[in-house]
């Protein structure tokens, strides 16, 4: 018998070259690093409790120490002069508010009257008494002078905020990338393959949307859809963003129609579908993985530029992009920290994702050796 030896193929020949390289492998395994801090917050496993108000309003990192007394504002600890004051004295409504917890807290058990018929207001009463009960445990919660990375406007802790806000951003730029090469892989196959009348409707599509600068096709998108939401921006940047990979896509599938290996799969008698997806598409998958890996770039930046711009998320869902919203007004205040944070972080990740990106398109070149 024989040996029979091998080659090695096309994506094994690429993780040997990247494995060669010592700044693509640390680039990875930040990237690696952020992937797994989103999957743990997602999941609930971390910073769950990212909205606990557990500092003083702008409360600053540990390390330049504490603000002074007039500094603190709200959620500061009470002196013992502000102690002796009742609950609220300048509150018309501190009584009724009073009186209507008590009451919410005898009757929360019925949720029929005494005739059977269900209460109408039984969902917002249940509503009202969670939001007392989380002001409850606020209340309770001694909140510190001084926090590690320091807090925001409310007090919430600045480094959980920020891994809170990957997680939106990563999800972002990972959906949207994916929808974007899935259209423009779609496109250009259609395109490049029929050639003809197929052809010139693509480019006639892709002229148009390629004719408008970038940011104003985004912006007119989102004043479109209205909606804010993460799955608006996703759609917003997906449907904008799939032209540079159908250019790409286009002239492979033009230059490998005409291969041998495409004309013996016609000789067989296979289909279009087939020759297209079956047969062309794993010779070019490559160049739609590293134009995904590159948008995953893009889109984080793009989702921060539309939270900065107030078209991404909606209140309560916080992102990189919402957090240098807010730490514009921070900063004529003085308080840089919000900004710092976020901004250190977007960095890193974006400058990881790209320097991986690179290799990874040196690694697929079929010219390097």
């Amino acid at each position: 018998m024989h040996d029979t030896q091998s080659s090695p193929g096309l994506w094994a020949l690429a993780w040997k070259r990247l494995r060669a390289d010592r700044l693509a492998m640390a680039a990875l395994a930040v990237v690696g690093a952020f992937l797994l801090m989103l999957v743990l917050s997602a999941s609930g496993l971390i910073v769950a409790d990212w909205e606990d108000e557990v500092g003083v309003n702008y409360a600053p990192p540990s390390f330049i120490g504490a603000q002074a007394d007039g500094e603190m504002g709200f959620g500061a600890t009470p002196s013992a002069k502000q102690a002796a004051l009742p609950d609220n004295p300048f509150d018309p409504l501190a009584e009724d508010i009073r009186q209507l917890k008590t009451e919410t807290e005898g009757s929360h058990t019925q949720d029929v009257d005494m005739y059977g018929v269900a209460d109408p207001l039984e969902k917002e009463m249940k509503e009202l008494r969670a939001s007392l009960a989380k002001t409850e445990r606020q209340a309770h919660i001694e909140r510190q002078p001084t926090l590690p990375f320091g807090a925001d406007k409310w007090g919430h802790d600045v480094i959980k905020k920020t891994i809170k806000g990957a997680e939106t951003s990563i999800i972002v730029g990972l959906v949207a990338a994916t929808l974007a090469v899935a259209l423009g892989t779609l496109f250009g196959a259609f395109s490049g393959f029929y050639g003809g009348v197929v052809d010139d409707f693509f480019n006639w599509f892709y002229s148009i949307f390629t004719s408008i600068p970038s940011i104003l096709m985004i912006l007119t998108v989102a004043a479109v859809l209205q909606q804010k939401g993460v799955l608006t921006i996703v759609l917003i940047l997906g449907l904008t963003g799939w032209t540079g990979p159908y250019r790409l896509i286009r002239a492979e599938y033009i230059k490998h129609k005409a291969r041998e290996y495409v004309m013996a799969a016609d000789a067989i008698g296979a289909s279009n579908w087939r020759k297209m997806f079956s047969h062309i598409f794993p010779n070019v998958s490559h160049v739609a993985l590293v134009q995904l890996s590159i948008l995953v770039v893009g889109f984080i930046k793009a989702e921060v530029i539309l939270s900065f711009l107030g078209f991404g998320v909606p209140v309560g869902v916080v992102s990189w992009g919402s957090m240098l919203n807010e730490a514009q007004n921070e900063l004529i205040l003085g308080k840089w920290w919000q900004l710092t944070a976020a901004a250190v972080a977007m960095a890193v990740l974006v400058t990881a994702f790209s320097l991986f990106t690179d290799a990874l398109r040196d690694a697929l070149d079929p010219k390097v050796k």
